[in-house]
């Protein structure tokens, strides 16, 4: 049984404060590069060329009883750069278990036992159906019991593309930072209501209502008008608005030429949306100059937002 899903680029979480019993919700696409691919077989005992795997299989064992596989991890998308490598691993590795040995499960169960899109659920979603995504995020009182609800989902144009930097030079500290996520987040100081307000407002009033009617513009303003306000407010967990000098001036030459620049969740991913391959080409030749002269390099890539979701390749 062999998955293919994509990666996905968060925008952020328009509650942190929860006064309305609600805490987080997510905006965010996935895209068709990276990609995960995973393949399961049957074998005589659990084995795989990726730890994180077999960490992620031992924790479906809590759950569910099933015979030894083998699972090979054929296409990664980078760890710890904020694009989504565990979430999707985890749900892409759970579901291809039930389809190899007929367990029935459906994609919530699968993150339920996995414990991975509970508390954001954009690598859930971005998994499942694809697309441009905004879910309402959980209960106050069912912290990764429930998988939140979405609330908005829509097919990304053709034409609408992003461009993706990942800058070498901040990628080992913020994978450590990345490590200590789920103490971060357990300790947050409280949003202010007002901002979660504001917030939220952007999302529904301006986001939401230029993507329906194909308005990139102001489309790409409200996502970084959106993604700088909530900057502020991670600003005691990083650097500043965003993770690192680096991505600071990266999103500043960005703005310049594209429609938005956002950081995505920790970093040190940053990108922006254009309308075009042309102009998409010619600003990833420009952020390739940026981060070799501020730094030790990176990635760089196009790519259209992917719009299907997990697709079975093999099985």
């Amino acid at each position: 049984m062999r998955i293919r899903a994509p990666a996905h680029l968060h925008t952020g979480n328009p509650d942190l404060s929860g006064d309305m019993g609600r805490l987080y919700g997510t905006v965010g696409f996935a895209i068709e590069t990276p990609s995960l691919e995973v393949e399961v077989r049957k074998s005589d005992r659990d084995r795989s060329n990726d730890n994180d795997a077999l960490k992620f299989l031992n924790r479906f064992r809590e759950a569910y009883e099933f015979p030894p596989v083998e699972i090979t991890v054929h296409r990664y998308i980078p760890k710890w750069v904020g694009i989504g490598f565990h979430t999707t691993l985890a749900l892409t590795l759970g579901a291809a278990i039930s389809k190899l040995y007929g367990l029935g499960l459906s994609l919530e169960d699968v993150a339920l036992a996995m414990r991975r899109g509970l508390i954001t659920a954009l690598g859930f979603y971005a998994v499942k159906v694809g697309g441009f995504i905004y879910e309402a995020g959980f209960p106050v009182d069912k912290r990764e019991k429930v998988v939140p609800p979405l609330i908005f989902r829509g097919e990304m144009p053709d034409n609408w593309l992003f461009v993706v930097a990942i800058p070498e030079t901040p990628r080992k500290a913020l994978a450590e930072v990345r490590k200590r996520e789920d103490e971060i987040l357990g300790n947050l100081k409280n949003m202010p209501p007002e901002l979660a307000d504001r917030l939220s407002r952007i999302v529904l009033m301006k986001i939401l209502p230029a993507f329906v009617e194909g308005d990139i513009k102001t489309f790409g303003e409200g996502l970084y008008q959106f993604n700088h306000l909530l900057g502020e407010f991670w600003s005691d967990y990083q650097e500043n608005v965003y993770c690192c000098d680096i991505v600071n001036e990266g999103i500043k030459l960005m703005l310049d030429r594209a429609y938005c620049a956002c950081q995505t969740s920790w970093g040190p991913t940053f990108y922006g949306l254009v309308d075009g391959i042309e102009q998409a080409e010619r600003l990833k030749a420009e952020v390739e100059v940026f981060l070799r002269e501020n730094g030790d390099g990176g990635e760089v890539f196009v790519t259209k937002a992917d719009n299907r979701g997990m697709v079975v390749l093999d099985g």
